[in-house]
């Protein structure tokens, strides 16, 4: 019996979609994800399901939605032995190892995951089971630590080594010594290569704070471009992730967007010491599915905002790369919409093992080897919950956001408007079209009209 593919699963933290050599940007340099979008296939319009840290990560393991996952916000987790991607190809005799970034705040730090090295496990005080109460009362935290606001981040910016610049060297150096041991052990001779193996590699970069390597900060300092978009008036889209407006200036625009590119391309280095020490193993790549992506994007300044949170393309749509010459031909991009959730299906499909019910998983499968098909074209992505759920629904190249009754609706023509400068959510040209996204807002159990027999996005 032929064994089932190895995968390889990079992802990092925060990075925008636009910020790499192969997606047109001519300052950043990305050499290997260059490479791999070059021999693979690359989704220009791939989006998370939740432009924020926890819920965007849960919901691509998940393969499900928010809304049918039940995970919505930062100190949110998925429960217990939930069917993630990780805990399928363990049903299927993988060996499933991610050395790195997951993102679990409860009680389960593994969901399906069979070893992990290089963790970030960190169970928040809450899903503690039987926690005496009055004692945490008396723990308060100490004024002016915890997370600094935008405006401290971006006037903090510069050359320094910073938390996660030490997370992503020990995560890369934990995931060479395991590859190591896992194809060769010299040591003991029992490689555990005998079984198929789905590795993640998940860094932190360049997720704030911006810190950047002095060599690659004083390369970009001068180089670097500015996101000047003016901010608009929505009274949600205007507003960085903490709410407050950010008011630095131009040169700490720069140190901070210099140290960002910096971390972009330090993220790309750690990911081809990986690809070297698999090839350095005898390992052919050629036969290995390489996966990379991010959990969302950076606004960077742009439209006046910073961090994530919002449903601009900055923030919302993130990298997407799938490499697998023996599977299918690379080269080629591919322009449908496409979600994060659509990757539990994607892995499933290409490693021929069986999609589990009740996901919001799309195979990719199809675009992947340039086939016809029926593709629903659209991508969803929430934040928040109940009333204070805030929706994004892109279709071809429109893109609505309901953000609760009596707040006004936005609608951007990417087609017309990449920027998102003009909402034409009121503009008669729309009328049918806002009527549709409308109607499938309450489709997917939100707005006004809701269908309180929601389920899943129904694909």
């Amino acid at each position: 019996m032929t064994k089932k593919p190895n995968i390889l699963f990079l992802m990092s933290d925060e990075h925008r979609a636009d910020l790499s050599g192969y997606a047109g940007n001519d300052v950043i340099r990305t050499p290997i994800l260059d490479n791999l979008a070059e021999t693979g296939v690359v989704f220009r319009n791939a989006y998370t399901p939740s432009p924020i840290c926890v819920p965007g990560r849960q919901c691509l393991m998940a393969g499900q939605l928010p809304t049918t996952c039940n995970c919505f916000s930062f100190w949110d987790d998925l429960t217990p032995n939930y069917m993630t991607f990780a805990k399928r190809f363990s049903q299927y005799a993988y060996s499933t190892v991610c050395s790195g970034k997951l993102h679990h705040h409860g009680s389960d730090q593994m969901q399906g995951w069979t070893q992990r090295i290089a963790a970030d496990s960190n169970m928040a005080p809450q899903y503690i089971e039987g926690r005496i109460e009055e004692e945490f009362a008396r723990y308060k935290p100490i004024a002016g630590t915890g997370k600094w606001s935008n405006q401290r981040e971006v006037e903090e910016a510069g050359p320094k080594d910073g938390p996660c610049q030490r997370f992503d060297r020990n995560a890369t150096n934990a995931s060479l010594e395991f590859l190591e041991e896992y194809f060769k052990d010299s040591a003991y001779n029992r490689p555990g290569s005998h079984r198929p193996l789905l590795h993640k590699v998940s860094l932190l970069q360049p997720h704030y704070p911006f810190y950047g390597d002095e060599g690659l900060f004083n390369y970009y300092l001068d180089r670097v471009p500015l996101y000047r978009q003016q901010p608009c008036d929505h009274p949600i889209l205007s507003l960085s992730q903490q709410n407050k407006p950010v008011d630095v200036s131009e040169e700490n625009i720069r140190r901070a967007t210099a140290s960002y590119y910096s971390m972009t391309e330090k993220v790309d280095s750690h990911y081809g010491e990986v690809l070297s020490q698999l090839k350095n193993l005898g390992e052919n790549l050629d036969e290995w599915i390489i996966v990379y992506t991010s959990d969302h994007g950076e606004m960077l300044g742009e439209h006046g905002i910073w961090e994530k949170t919002r449903f601009y393309e900055g923030s919302v749509r993130v990298p997407l790369i799938i490499r697998w010459p023996k599977g299918f031909d690379g080269g080629r991009v591919v322009d449908e919409n496409v979600n994060l959730c659509d990757l539990f299906a994607t892995l499933c499909d290409l490693a021929g093992i069986e999609v589990p019910e009740g996901l919001d998983s799309r195979s990719l499968v199809p675009l992947l080897k340039g086939q016809a098909c029926q593709w629903q074209n659209e991508t969803i992505s929430q934040i928040g919950r109940g009333d204070s759920i805030h929706v994004m629904i892109k279709q071809d190249a429109l893109k609505y956001q309901y953000y609760g009754e009596g707040i006004p609706e936005v609608l951007f023509d990417l087609e017309k408007d990449p920027d998102e400068m003009v909402n034409v959510a009121a503009t008669p040209e729309y009328v049918k079209a806002m009527s549709a996204f409308r109607e499938r807002l309450s489709e997917l159990g939100h707005g006004p009209n809701a269908d309180s027999g929601y389920k899943n996005a129904g694909y």
